[in-house]
């Protein structure tokens, strides 16, 4: 069921391939590493860390970052599925055992044209609406998407409170994984019952990095046993109570990593 579940991915213009290495082996395992937490990185667009390097433009991240944000889905759709692909294909990255490059590249292809054709050929066919109209409701149907996901992705680690430690000299880090977890990931809203259910429990993002094979069902209980645990050990557990000071704090966040730093990246 989960695998069948996991493979309407296809129809919502991604790639379970691209999704497993990127979030589940690179995201998950290395969270909040530049250079290796694929999630921290926007290109030279928008400055999530201080260790990206700083353009002038940065200073004005807090404003045009949300319009950006919109743009995700449909960046997944036409370009960066391909580039993704290419990239962990070639570093030979998998979860699990590395797939036929031949079927993978195969897939990728035909399922986008399964997509193109049931989200805009078919509704050309066989709707008598204009061609613009369905494109332009094609648009607005991934930057809605878009913005949803991004935000909700972006409160998870793009904060103040979440840590962003680079690695030792001697490649390793300096906390064990779970210790790591917990000081680069922030809960949001975990006591509003709608959040919850909107984002699949995402928003208990803190049970979600340290069990991640848990369904998210169980995130609420399991939270309480989490955060007593983080106190006993005199460890971190970032939360905002609510949706609209997370997303507040993370503006906020943006327009100090948008400041010209004192010394460079």
């Amino acid at each position: 069921v989960n695998r069948i579940m996991g493979g309407s991915l296809y129809i919502l213009a991604g790639n379970v391939y691209n999704w497993k290495v990127q979030h589940n082996v690179l995201h998950h395992t290395y969270t909040n590493i530049h250079g290796h937490d694929e999630d921290m990185d926007a290109g030279r667009i928008i400055r999530f860390s201080q260790h990206a390097k700083w353009k002038w433009f940065h200073r004005f991240q807090h404003y045009y970052s949300i319009f950006l944000y919109g743009l995700l889905t449909l960046n997944w759709a036409i370009t960066v599925d391909f580039i993704q692909m290419k990239r962990y294909m070639k570093r030979k990255l998998s979860y699990g055992k590395f797939p036929n490059p031949i079927v993978n590249w195969s897939k990728l292809v035909i399922t986008k044209i399964i997509y193109l054709t049931m989200w805009i050929v078919i509704p050309l066919i066989i709707m008598d609406i204009a061609w613009w109209k369905i494109l332009i409701g094609f648009c607005v149907m991934h930057y809605t998407a878009g913005i949803i996901l991004s935000i909700v992705f972006q409160l998870a680690h793009i904060m103040d409170e979440a840590e962003m430690p680079l690695p030792e000299t001697n490649g390793t880090m300096k906390n064990t994984w779970a210790i790591h977890q917990l000081r680069t990931t922030v809960n949001f809203s975990t006591k509003n019952r709608l959040v919850n259910w909107f984002t699949g429990g995402l928003n208990h993002q803190v049970e979600h990095h340290i069990f991640p094979h848990i369904s998210h069902v169980h995130y609420k209980n399991i939270s309480k046993i989490v955060r007593n645990t983080a106190k006993e050990f005199n460890l971190p557990y970032n939360e905002y109570r609510s949706m609209r000071k997370a997303v507040a704090a993370h503006f906020k966040f943006l327009k100090e990593m948008g400041m010209k730093p004192m010394v460079p990246a």
